[in-house]
């Protein structure tokens, strides 16, 4: 079993504040203009437009959008889209509309991560029977084969992804994810033969690598600032419901052996929902405006915001956009001095996390309750994954207020304690009359530990700091990275385990952790409450 893998914030009026391009990754709300296209006009003192004291007015050239404000307590946004719409509206209530407003379009992308999370997870209970129905019950390699297969084929997937989102879209690439998804899951509950099987695993297995990618993107690209990181780290959540859903799923096959079908073809209806949902789903502004679509730009932001905001959102990507007439990054690209940093941060953060030992805690999470009692496999599954979703549950309404880079120190510290406990009690006598105990106890630490940063931070975080002209291949990279990693540790976990012991690998998988901790201290940069175009103009001064 996978365990749970798997961007200032603008105040009122949507980041129209004085801005100027900084030196390094600092403060982005020093005083200076840099508005592109903008009369500026101010009148008594003020420290940042429209969300200090005094009078401030701002009328963009072509008369597009203007602010006005008499008082911290009196302020208002006098919008005007393409279609010469004008209206007076309140800032927070702004705020709460397009919060409110995208709610929708994320649940239908977070329908990638539960299947993420289902595919993951749907095997653990079904194995033993669907070995037996396909008679290779004494043919260890083809059941590992039904596993690994999985995990193959979202490597492929990965890569894949961010390459068809460049060329398709966000919204596209998530119908043609569909098929993928819903034939392997078909393929998977009708196969009549291992043959079968495993091209349905395959199949998902792409599937889900798609999602791994595309789903953070698309979150990301259309959340408001204020609660991008909260709205980001439901993929994480997602992604812990759909192995918790294959888990209940499972509970009939005791009484009916080969309910196992039916829990793959389950799959198939979260997949038709998916393809259905992105059907009527805006397409990401962002990659619309790249695209120089810009009046698409606009009806998709009036979809996603309404249209108090258009103005002030194609504002910011115009400003993002001055003196760039780049074209569209290549994968080489992702090598060059200008992005290689950024890159290795990312690919960097996906490899920890594997690294950390998550596998290896699910995997023998079972063994450690055991010796302290519990013996049933589903309450020991079901307490891990309770776990999992509690503290990715925790880290959604953390996530905007205490920082992903200060979540992720937490979570891989309190990680290398666990790991240091769940050896410990494995290996001092003393500790002996109590080892089951703390067993469990380091277990559900270490669960916890991950869910609240390691879990669902670098998904969140890597759409954030990578450049738009390379975001959707950077995050495709890195989650290959991932499935890479995942595939080698599950080919070479149970050998390594057999050589020196499952203490000494705990200790290992400690020691990674603290190097966790030294590494996202010196190289991670925070991004809670900044908009995406000014990380990258931020993260762009400083290579």
């Amino acid at each position: 079993m996978e365990g749970c893998i798997y961007a200032v914030t603008p105040k009122p009026g949507f980041g129209l504040q004085n801005r100027r391009l900084l030196q390094s990754t600092g403060d982005l709300r020093r005083p200076g203009l840099a508005f592109p296209g903008c009369h500026l006009r101010m009148t008594k003192r003020s420290n940042c437009l429209g969300l200090s004291f005094g009078l401030t007015s701002m009328v963009r050239v072509g008369g597009s959008i203007s602010l006005s404000s008499s008082s911290a307590k009196a302020r208002s946004i006098r919008a005007q889209t393409s279609e010469g719409d004008i209206e007076d509206v309140s800032p927070a209530k702004i705020q709460v509309k397009s919060s409110v407003s995208v709610l929708p379009y994320v649940g239908v992308a977070c329908l990638g991560a539960f299947l993420f999370g289902y595919h993951l997870g749907v095997v653990n209970g079904a194995l033993e029977y669907l070995a037996k129905d396909l008679s290779i019950t004494e043919n260890t390699v083809l059941q590992g084969w039904v596993v690994s297969t999985l995990l193959a084929g979202a490597t492929v997937g990965s890569f894949t992804g961010g390459s068809l989102a460049d060329k398709f879209g966000r919204t596209k690439t998530f119908l043609l994810d569909s098929i993928p998804l819903a034939v392997g899951a078909f393929l998977c509950a009708t196969s009549q033969s291992i043959e079968t099987m495993i091209l349905g695993r395959l199949l998902a297995g792409i599937g889900i690598g798609i999602s791994s990618a595309i789903v953070p993107l698309y979150i990301s690209e259309i959340s408001p600032t204020e609660i991008r990181g909260t709205l980001g780290s439901v993929n994480q959540l997602f992604i812990c419901i759909g192995i918790l859903a294959a888990l209940v799923a499972g509970l009939p096959l005791a009484r009916n052996p080969l309910w196992w079908r039916t829990m793959f073809g389950i799959a198939v209806i979260p997949s038709v929902l998916l393809a259905l949902g992105m059907a009527f789903s805006p397409e990401s502004p962002r990659w619309l405006y790249q695209q120089g679509r810009i009046s698409d730009a606009e009806l998709s932001i009036k979809r996603l915001y309404g249209k108090e905001r258009v103005a002030e959102v194609i504002s910011d990507l115009d400003a993002a956009a001055q003196g760039s007439s780049e074209p569209e990054a290549g994968w080489f690209d992702l090598f060059s001095s200008r992005y290689r940093k950024v890159v290795s941060v990312g690919a960097a953060l996906f490899l920890f996390q594997q690294l950390a030992g998550i596998n290896a805690v699910v995997y023998y999470s079972t063994s450690v309750f055991r010796s302290a009692g519990i013996t049933s496999d589903v309450a020991a599954s079901a307490l891990v994954g309770a776990a999992n979703v509690f503290g990715t549950t925790v880290a959604s309404s953390l996530m905007d207020k205490q920082g992903r880079r200060s979540l992720l120190l937490t979570s891989f510290f309190g990680m290398a304690a666990s790991m240091m406990l769940l050896s410990l009690s494995f290996t001092w006598k003393v500790l002996a009359p109590y080892s089951g105990t703390l067993a469990v106890l380091g277990t559900v630490l270490y669960v916890l530990s991950f869910s609240l940063g390691a879990g669902p931070v670098p998904a969140l975080l890597l759409p954030e700091i990578f450049a738009s002209r390379i975001r959707a291949k950077a995050v495709a990279l890195s989650l290959g990275m991932h499935w890479i990693s995942n595939f080698v540790i599950g080919l070479y976990f149970l050998s390594v385990v057999n050589k020196f012991g499952i203490s000494t690998v705990y200790l290992g998988f400690a020691s990674v952790c603290l190097l966790a901790v030294m590494y996202i201290a010196s190289n991670v940069v925070e991004t809670k409450g900044r908009s995406l175009e000014e990380i990258e103009r931020a993260l762009n001064l400083a290579v």
